[in-house]
């Protein structure tokens, strides 16, 4: 027998046993990924291969081990950031939910690509430079759609708001609005 005939038949005869001896330690819903990423390990390490069929079980089984230990170091790694995340989130303040609708429903009413430069300078705070860089398109076509999505906005978003808020708008706006960071 090969060795790639032997390496299949000793997987194929201990896959069932591999897969309880998984199913075991992180449960049904993991076992079968483990036991898949286990056979890809086994076959990068077929020079290791022992001929024996016991030390080949054995091999894989030790194979195995050292999968589990990866999928523990992953978990714990997943679950500390999702922690520090949280602590995170808590910190952080957000508006309520239903703050800016207005805005909300205007920029998801605008052309993708249009919608996504608002998103990215406003939202992510990246300058048009950056933003441009992002979306792989040149600076000056940014500027153009960031304009083109400014007046859309400005147009849509003066149909939402009332003659009386225009009106109290209007006086209370003495200073000049400021440009977002890199569109001068």
């Amino acid at each position: 027998m090969t060795r790639p005939d032997s390496i299949a038949a000793e997987l194929t005869s201990n896959a069932p046993a591999l897969l309880r001896y998984l199913a075991r330690r992180v449960g049904a819903d993991d076992a079968a990924d483990l036991l898949g990423e286990t056979m890809v390990v086994a076959w990068r390490r077929a020079r290791e291969f022992p001929q024996q069929p016991e030390r080949a079980r054995m091999w894989l089984f030790g194979i195995a081990r050292g999968v589990l230990q990866n999928h523990a170091r992953g978990e714990r790694r997943r679950w500390a950031l999702a922690d520090r995340l949280r602590g995170e989130l808590r910190l952080a303040e957000y508006p309520s939910a239903d703050a800016g609708d207005e805005v909300r429903d205007a920029v998801e009413r605008l052309d993708a690509d249009l919608a996504e430069i608002v998103q990215l300078v406003h939202w992510e705070r990246l300058t048009l430079a950056e933003a441009s860089e992002v979306l792989g398109i040149p600076a000056s076509t940014a500027r153009g759609r960031y304009q083109r999505a400014r007046e859309q906005l400005r147009s849509s978003l003066d149909d939402t708001i009332t003659p009386d808020e225009r009106r109290v708008k209007a006086t209370s706006s003495t200073e000049p609005q400021s440009c977002p960071k890199g569109e001068r």
